[in-house]
């Protein structure tokens, strides 16, 4: 009976002995690819036929995200209308692992026609492909790793580790920063939690407000009314302090009579504030580091306009599905 497990191992093995080739492989050609594309004006256009299409999108979609413009065209397609996609200033990256796939061969007349430059990845340094590019990425291959040394596996692996790795530098050399993702992953919760601002989840209505010369109990209860473990302490539209629950809680050790105390002689006189416009994530680290629980919202005048609580985070992670 066949070793399940082991047999797994193996063809884990086998691709991993497949990347750590090609990575000891890397040559100028990449710095080339690199510099080609950096000096374009226009986009990457990848193109692959069958295992090595589907890699190839999942390249494309990579280069776009990572902040090079980027887009797939499928060979068979780029006959029936889709050469029109490609202009003069893109870059054309032609995966194949042969090097010399019908599909992907028949563009090349059209690419030299249109100058662009030619970007191939293959795992065939002296074929057609390979011949008739400005920068060769050698994914080649000892073995595939299935059973019979013929389905795409560790070649298309290899392929798809080679395209992360032009991305990756690509990027790194852009600077691209991770507010920069954010922008082209809006609906992630990388994206929102970067994107956020303050003024996006704060409280900013029916806030808990008492004055100055309000009693204990009267704080107590508009802590209570509010439900955000905190009250303002405003005189007329001055902020001048904050109180907490555990500003109350203090109270009852410093004070032998709670019926004297009035908010003034508890509050909080110069809490952190924050502008509306401070990123959220921001606001989250300076909580966590501060160990405080409120932030106090503040506008461009000294105005208050809203709380940001601790509980807002939780909250923001349950949205996020615990980031």
């Amino acid at each position: 009976m066949t070793d399940i497990e082991e047999l797994a191992r193996r063809v884990v093995a086998t691709e991993i002995e497949a990347i750590r080739s090609i990575g000891e492989r890397i040559d100028n050609n990449l710095s080339n690819a690199v510099e080609i594309i950096l000096k374009s004006p226009g986009r990457v256009v990848v193109v692959g036929m069958g295992k090595s299409g589907i890699i190839g999108q999942k390249i494309a979609a990579t280069l776009a995200s990572t902040g090079t413009p980027s887009f797939f065209v499928h060979p068979g397609e780029a006959f029936h209308g889709d050469l029109g996609m490609i202009r003069p200033i893109d870059v054309a990256l032609l995966i194949s692992n042969s090097g010399e796939t019908e599909e992907v061969i028949r563009l090349l007349p059209f690419l030299q026609w249109q100058k662009n430059p030619v970007i191939a990845i293959t795992g065939n340094r002296t074929s057609t492909l390979a011949q008739n590019a400005d920068a060769v990425l050698d994914v080649w291959v000892d073995r595939e790793a299935c059973n019979i040394n013929l389905a795409p596996t560790s070649s298309t692996t290899a392929t798809l580790v080679m395209g992360d790795a032009l991305a990756v530098v690509l990027s790194t050399l852009k600077d691209f920063q991770p507010e920069d993702f954010a922008r082209f992953h809006p609906g992630g919760s990388l994206g929102r939690r970067l994107l956020t601002r303050v003024a996006d989840v704060m409280h900013k209505t029916d806030l808990p407000i008492c004055g100055p010369e309000a009693s204990f109990r009267d704080v107590v209860q508009q802590i209570s009314r509010g439900r955000l473990g905190m009250t303002l302490v405003m005189e007329e539209d001055v902020f001048l302090g904050l109180i907490t629950d555990g500003d109350v809680r203090r109270a009852f050790d410093a004070y032998s009579d709670y019926r004297t105390i009035r908010a003034s002689d508890i509050m909080t006189r110069s809490p952190f504030s924050i502008a509306p416009d401070m990123r959220f994530a921001d606001a989250e680290e300076l909580m966590r580091n501060k160990k405080i629980n409120v932030l106090i919202v503040r506008d461009e005048t000294g105005k208050v306009v809203g709380v940001l609580q601790v509980y807002d985070l939780i909250e923001d992670k349950r949205d996020f599905g615990g980031l």
